[in-house]
């Protein structure tokens, strides 16, 4: 790599795949400046995808580039939490990937390690955490916090006043109702919100909810 900084894609999967050309789509980023990064179980035969070289991490790392940055695209977010605590003890920029099409309004922050895929709307005084993936057509309403390592599917759809905590996946279509100020909707830490649910109350940590509206999946819900 004859390059002064490098932007990596940590991943070889279908996601990744979607992210590397909203990441060429930035302002000052070439191919020549990208790459997907992966394990060796993962390493194509051609060390090719899609025309964008793909390394190893330990190369990665090895490289003589001063400037390395990196963004995460693997949904399963225990992997992703395991992967930035990687790259964070190996010195590694964690990069936001923030598309050009999506919408960003008003005194937002999103941490560091996030994608923004195309087409995602975030509002109004919205607090999310690192390495958080919106897909396509998602959106966060006002007055939302959102913690670490937060996966939405596409079209997502979370109203304003909800509280999403650490390590939550959720799936394609689903809708969190809006909750209040002084009783916002709370989505408990390492829960899962199955594709398409309407969210009408707080889900407890650790729980698989699902329907319309979600309730906690077991045998009992649904036979």
């Amino acid at each position: 790599m004859s390059v002064k900084k490098i932007f990596g894609i940590y991943g070889s999967g279908g996601f990744s795949r979607e992210v590397m050309p909203v990441l060429l789509s930035m302002k000052g980023i070439s191919i020549n400046d990208t790459c997907y990064v992966v394990d060796e179980d993962f390493l194509p035969e051609n060390k090719y995808i899609n025309g964008s070289p793909v390394v190893l991490f330990k190369d990665f790392v090895s490289s003589d580039i001063k400037e390395k940055n990196i963004t995460i695209a693997i949904s399963n977010n225990e992997v992703r939490r395991d992967l930035y605590d990687k790259c964070t003890s190996n010195k590694i920029n964690h990069h936001s990937i923030i598309s050009n099409s999506s919408c960003i309004m008003d005194i937002v922050k999103v941490g560091d390690g996030s994608v923004i895929c195309p087409f995602v709307t975030l509002t109004s005084n919205i607090n999310i955490g690192k390495s958080f993936h919106a897909n396509i057509y998602s959106y966060v309403a006002h007055d939302c916090q959102i913690g670490d390592y937060v996966t939405f599917a596409p079209a997502v759809k979370c109203n304003g006043n909800v509280i999403i905590e650490n390590n939550v996946y959720i799936g394609t279509g689903a809708i969190i109702k809006q909750g209040t100020k002084n009783k916002p909707i709370v989505i408990g830490e390492n829960s899962i919100i199955g594709a398409g649910s309407f969210v009408t109350k707080n889900v407890e940590k650790n729980t698989t909810v699902f329907g319309n509206p979600a309730k906690i999946l077991n045998k009992k819900n649904f036979k």
